[in-house]
């Protein structure tokens, strides 16, 4: 295959008619319009078909050289302009750019199904002798046929069809949903103009809520407004639970906060659920065309995961002991409160909660902030514990941050023990109304040799921004997120490999959270927070004693926190393990079949409500989680597990990190990761790490 040179199908002077010549490849997004970017996303698509067309119309037998490799090298103008554009649109997605979104995302779920279906592809991949091949190219032939299997290559010409027409469907439907969701969570934020319903917030989140005011065109009539004055706009985030309910002291604003939290998407300009329901109804088509019951089914052909029974004894065995837990501790802090009768609201939950910790466990989590200070965790936390593990280092590079979408992003390029550069690390930490909630990794490009190219890894995050001259503090949470996806950042960082698609965390869904979620043990590591938790005024360290109490508070409320991660995972699973005999039932009333799902399993959402309801779950109805929100308790059977072998073995050690950045970090999908984890372990995860750390021992089934 001679690759179609981007020049050819772009002018002249567009700015993606060449690779960028920045380090590493990084985009230059301060030279690109959106026009621009849809025009290079739309010549990427003819391009690659042009390639793939010289693959398949060669006159000589299909090999792994001219038809695999060649397959998997094709495309690169797509693959750089597609990973810029929808950058922008998680991380900046303005109404304009949504609208590109919901165009472009059909035709790029019709381009790829004009690949993957075509028979000939199927047909030449088939007939190459892999008996020859070894290492990465006996698994890369491996992945794309299984690929072409899931994808629907072996149905008929009418099925082909058919299939076509709902991935081009579901590619609208989802970006639609995305929109909406943006839009609704900023309309939703509540807007307060009386300063004393927001008593028990700091004053530094009184001034992040003035600056989000201001931004959102609340301030005074000049549009300035003074923070002292207000008003103040306390903005959603993406869960269910927001984290000013752990300390307003006003009831009554607590609740309008939590039930503008629930109400997105249930109606209005914004609605979601509507379209959630059709993309239910929409994969369940596309399973059955596909021979599987369930979109659940169909999901797992491609999970570690060994069956949808296996994932449902796993959450089967959690849900009631965790739910008993939580009904506990719902209790002991009703009683600490002296409410008569025990009942918790789930807008109050976060702020007895909280009380009751710091009364309990002497716990405060609103007075640690100051110890957690942004640039303080960054450099002396997460970056210090990759280097002690892994022997990598981070030096900013200001000037490449220029070439960026918004001000205050940052770029750090990263260099190993040797002082050879690793790749670029992008932090784009603060929230903004354009960007999408949660947090997330990406790359927009990848270690991959037969590309002669290094990654570049965004980290994207929703730390309210701090008032202009202020420093920006973590929550405790926040610190922990921060490390959490620094760990998938390193599984881009130290991939090593051929090529893209087995590269960093092109792994199954089901265990892409494993790394990440090691990594997050690292926030407490003694020696390392000694350095970073210091107080941002006076460089005093946390107080002594503070890091026993808080793993003294670990299992408090941890019985809430489960039930709300499982409830979430199981109104996933649960719309997505339905049939044809039950769809058309579960979709004419969402908000009946997920609390009966939810009361079914055990969990009473009254008190304990899912971490994200069906009108707000990006992650599956706007994301490729589908049937996969599981992944993070399955994944963290192997980190619990993976963390005890850390502490056998002397914890945050280059040794320590060297084993684990060899078996595991550097192997991407180049070997069954479940493989790898026996490499490093010597055997398979064991449950009980995770039900200990959950509290689930010794509760009652």
């Amino acid at each position: 295959m001679t690759p179609t040179p981007a020049s050819s199908v772009l002018p002249a002077d567009h700015p993606l008619a060449t690779p960028s010549e920045l380090p590493y490849g990084l985009p230059d997004f301060s030279a690109v319009t959106d026009a621009q970017l849809a025009e290079a996303v739309r010549a990427g698509m003819a391009a690659q078909r042009a390639e793939v067309e010289q693959i398949l119309g060669a006159a000589t037998a299909p090999t792994f050289e001219n038809t695999v490799r060649a397959f998997e090298l094709s495309g690169q103008l797509l693959r750089r302009s597609a990973a810029m554009f929808f950058t922008l649109v998680s991380a900046d997605g303005t109404d304009a750019r949504q609208g590109l979104a919901e165009e472009l995302s059909p035709e790029l779920a019709a381009h790829e199904d004009a690949l993957l279906l075509d028979p000939r592809l199927a047909e030449r991949v088939a007939a190459i002798d892999g008996a020859g091949l070894t290492g990465e190219d006996a698994r890369l032939l491996e992945v794309l046929r299984r690929r072409l299997d899931l994808a629907g290559a072996g149905l008929g010409e009418a099925e082909r069809a058919e299939l076509g027409r709902i991935n081009t469907e579901l590619a609208g439907l989802t970006a639609a949903y995305t929109r909406r969701l943006v839009a609704d969570t900023a309309e939703r934020a509540v807007l307060v103009t009386d300063r004393e319903r927001l008593a028990g917030l700091s004053e530094d989140d009184l001034a992040s809520a003035a600056a989000a005011a201001r931004e959102a065109g609340h301030g005074g009539a000049d549009g300035e407004g003074r923070d002292e004055a207000g008003p103040w706009l306390l903005t959603l985030s993406l869960f269910t639970s927001q984290p000013w309910l752990a300390s307003l002291e006003d009831e009554s604003l607590r609740r309008e906060v939590f039930e503008a939290s629930v109400g997105r998407g249930a109606a209005g300009e914004h609605e979601t659920l509507s379209t959630a329901m059709e993309v239910v109804r929409l994969r369940l088509r596309k399973a059955r065309l596909l021979g599987s019951a369930s979109w659940a089914e169909h999901a797992l052909k491609d999970r570690a995961a060994p069956s949808t029974t296996a994932v449902e004894e796993l959450l089967a065995t959690m849900a009631p002991r965790a739910m008993a837990n939580a009904r506990t501790d719902a209790a002991t802090a009703s009683a600490h409160a002296g409410r008569v009768g025990g009942a918790v609201a789930p807008w109050d939950w976060p702020a007895l909660s909280a009380a009751y910790a710091r009364e309990r466990f002497a716990v405060d989590a609103g007075a640690l902030r100051p110890h957690f200070e942004l640039d303080r965790v960054l450099h002396a936390g997460v970056f210090a514990a990759a280097t002690a593990l892994y022997g990598i280092t981070f030096e900013e590079r200001p000037e490449l941050a220029g070439r960026l979408y918004r001000p205050g992003i940052r770029v750090f390029e990263v260099r190993d023990e040797d002082g050879a550069g690793v790749g670029l690390f992008v932090a784009d930490l603060f929230a903004r109304s354009t960007k999408s909630g949660g947090a997330w990794m990406h790359t927009v490009r990848d270690a991959a040799d037969a590309l002669d190219e290094r990654p570049v890894v965004f980290n994207t995050m929703n730390v309210p921004a701090p008032a202009p001259g202020r420093p920006a503090l973590l929550t405790l949470d926040e610190a922990t997120t921060l490390f959490h996806e620094f760990g998938h950042a390193l599984h881009g960082l130290l991939a090593k490999g051929e090529y893209v698609s087995l590269s960093g965390t092109h792994v199954p869904r089901d265990v892409v959270e494993f790394p990440s979620q090691v990594n997050e043990v690292w926030l407490r590591e003694p020696a390392l927070l000694a350095e970073y938790a210091r107080h941002v005024e006076t460089g005093e360290p946390l107080p002594a004693g503070t890091l026993d109490r808080l793993e003294a508070a670990d299992l408090w409320g941890e019985g809430y926190r489960t039930v709300e991660y499982l409830g979430a995972t199981l109104v996933d699973w649960a719309w997505h393990s339905l049939t044809e005999d039950t769809v058309e039932a579960a979709t004419a009333d969402p908000a009946a079949f997920e609390r009966r799902v939810l009361t079914e399993a055990g969990i009473d959402p009254e008190l304990v409500p899912p971490r994200y309801g069906t009108g707000y779950f990006k992650h599956i109805f706007g994301n490729d989680y589908a049937a996969g929100y599981y992944s993070y308790i399955w994944a963290e059977v192997l980190d619990a597990d993976a963390v005890e072998w850390f502490r056998e073995h002397g914890g945050m050690t280059r040794q320590n990190g060297r084993r684990f950045a060899e078996e595991l970090l550097s192997r991407g999908e180049t070997r069954d990761l479940l493989e790898s984890y026996r490499a490093f372990r010597g055997r398979d995860a064991e449950l009980e790490p995770l039900l200990r750390r959950r509290g689930l021992v010794e509760a009652a089934a």
